[in-house]
């Protein structure tokens, strides 16, 4: 299945019940998604209206400048050469002197259109690339899982490539012929009404071929743009992958994977070319076909006097830019089903709604006094998707506040669960979670990232220094607030230990460090974030002993005073902890102090007997 497919809010087309009437439900689907489509290109342009006036005005200008010129030639040849032959060479004068202002006028509107235009379409661009990335940005953790980064990553790259190549390269072709084909019309038909009607006739299959190539390359470009985003999504997954491809030998597999997805967009863009290739073909057979056309029968009035030679000679020169502007056409509905598909599939990923939305009516937490932290489950019941059986069932739970739960069981009980809704990565299916009394839907956004910081063992480390990603919590914080979270958690001595300390650049996902130092770090971010609630995912399973021992005196001090949620396996962790919860099957089946639960006979006593017998 494509990348493209997974988004949460649009889901399989199949799946979509069709109403009792009207067209089949993937027909109704794809005219909302060119009609969302064509409300964000109105939505980009409205705030350049008047550029956007601007330039299609020095277009017009410039399109009648250059419309002027035959007919400064038609009367050079019927009255400015036959006068200088008399010795009046005046009216000569005056034709070559008004084609040359003529030529210098439509240069300037023309680097007057280009000047406004590219300033205007490199506006669209930038505002198209910041709602991607802020869209992105925004949408919940459910969004991501379910949607690749690499179709993310084809939304701004490759389909804005796609909408700049039309606006870049295209649209100035369109506007151009639609006037020349619009102003030669006309003027046609005011020199010789009797040859411009043959030369309208040949319209009529022009408009037949137009059509049909539209629908054509419409086909075929949206069948590219789905492969080049899932081109993205499987380079990207191979390259994250990579130590897991080459330990298992799956080198040839992903090759071949690869080449039929490139095979696929080959065959598109093979499609999209003989498709263009018909229609320039056609286009052009039928110009000269007009064209000779025209030339018999002009010539023939010619000779009987009912034409003069130089309307002839400027109906040709009109008649030849008529139909080069309908092979610009070509280039540009080449585009233009490219652009549009990526439009589409732009449209659709920023019309995504959130899984978590910010509340219409937030609730902000109390300011008379600080944020006690307490944290309150009451009837939660979750399940990742409709069609998957629940993962937590009707849980309530009270963690006072200041108090330390550890929440152990074995895999797939929930654990990880209980901290993605606490710190609303989720939302529960049914029942809430409560900070110091208030659901956590009722709380603005920033108010809860404030207040509420979850910790995983996997940490990301972001390209830079150590500084700036401790200081990822508050980038209001100064230097030496960072280093006190630092010395507050010990990592201040490896980091001044590094060859420029705080300075350091941590490279890639941090792979300048080892794995407790990544972890250190990130219990440093933690610390400078002061949060309320402070939530711990398996912050040292992936840890050796010795780190772990050093991670753990680390979390010691970032758990003191504040409530605190701990994932985990190991229960050299959790015995450290006010209270155990023990999770089975997304219900609590044992609550209360670690040295009691151990001493007693249920399953948190017979974990900790294994981890005794395992650990010697």
């Amino acid at each position: 299945m494509s990348a493209d497919t997974t988004s949460p809010a649009a889901g399989p087309v199949a799946d979509r019940p069709a109403g009792p009437a009207g067209p089949p439900p993937e027909r109704r689907e794809a005219r909302r998604v060119r009609r969302a489509s064509r409300q964000l290109l109105y939505a980009l342009l409205r705030p350049h209206r008047w550029p956007s006036g601007a330039a299609l005005a020095a277009l017009v200008l410039e399109n009648a400048f250059q419309l002027v010129g035959p007919l400064l030639v038609a009367r050079a040849i019927d009255v400015g050469i036959p006068r200088a032959s008399a010795g009046d060479w005046n009216p000569l004068i005056r034709c070559v002197a008004g084609f040359t202002a003529c030529g210098v006028l439509a240069a300037g509107t023309r680097y007057a259109f280009f000047r406004i235009s590219g300033s205007v379409g490199q506006a669209v661009l930038l505002e198209l690339r910041t709602r991607i990335f802020d869209r992105a940005r925004h949408l919940p953790v459910a969004f991501h899982e379910s949607y690749t980064s690499g179709a993310v990553i084809s939304r701004l790259t490759a389909d804005v490539d796609a909408v700049r190549d039309l606006i870049e390269a295209s649209l100035d072709g369109l506007l151009t012929s639609v006037l020349t084909v619009t102003g030669i019309s006309v003027l046609l038909l005011w020199l010789d009404a009797p040859l411009a009607l043959v030369v309208l006739g040949s319209i009529v299959p022009l408009v037949a071929m137009t059509r049909w190539f539209r629908r054509r390359s419409r086909i075929a470009y949206r069948r590219a743009r789905d492969t080049v985003a899932e081109i993205i999504v499987r380079f990207g997954e191979s390259m994250n992958a990579v130590r897991a491809v080459q330990a298992f030998r799956a080198e040839r597999r992903k090759h071949a994977a690869m080449n039929r997805l490139n095979d696929t967009f080959r065959d598109a863009h093979t499609d999209a070319l003989e498709v263009v290739a018909r229609y320039t073909a056609g286009v052009r057979l039928t110009g000269n076909i007009a064209l000779a056309v025209v030339l018999a029968l002009g010539a023939l009035r010619v000779s009987s006097g009912a034409l003069p030679l130089g309307v002839l000679a400027a109906f040709l020169l009109y008649l030849r830019r008529f139909y080069d502007p309908l092979d610009e056409l070509a280039t540009f509905n080449n585009l233009y089903a490219s652009a549009a598909a990526a439009l589409e599939k732009i449209a659709d990923f920023l019309a995504t709604p959130s899984s978590v939305p910010e509340p219409a009516a937030p609730v902000p937490l109390p300011r008379d006094r600080p944020v006690r932290g307490a944290l309150a489950f009451r009837g939660v019941g979750f399940r990742y998707r409709p069609d998957t059986p629940p993962v937590l069932r009707g849980l309530d739970l009270d963690v006072p506040a200041g108090q330390t739960l550890a929440v152990v069981g074995a895999t797939g009980a929930g654990k990880s669960t209980v901290a993605k809704l606490a710190a609303r990565f989720y939302d529960p299916t049914s029942g809430a979670v409560l900070l110091d009394g208030v659901d956590l839907r009722r709380l603005p956004d920033r108010a809860l990232r404030r207040e509420i910081t979850l910790v995983t063992q996997e940490n990301f480390l972001f390209d830079g220094s150590v500084m700036e990603n401790i200081a990822l919590a508050r980038p209001d914080a100064g230097p030496q607030e960072v280093r006190a979270a630092a010395r507050a958690v010990g990592a201040d001595a490896f980091i001044s230990a590094l060859p420029e300390g705080y300075d350091t650049e941590v490279r890639k996902r941090g792979s300048r460090l080892s794995a407790g130092q990544r972890q250190l770090v990130a219990l440093a971010r933690a610390f400078l974030a002061d949060p309320a609630v402070l939530l711990l995912d398996e912050a040292t399973s992936s840890l050796d002993i010795p780190t772990e021992l050093a991670v753990r005196r680390a979390m010691d001090a970032l758990l003191a005073g504040r409530t605190s949620v701990i994932i985990a396996h190991r229960l050299s962790t959790v015995l450290a902890a006010d209270r155990v919860l023990v999770l089975a099957d997304g219900a609590v089946v044992e609550d209360g102090p670690p040295a009691r639960l151990a001493s007693g006979d249920g399953p948190f006593a017979a974990l900790h007997a294994r981890w005794i017998h395992a650990t010697g």
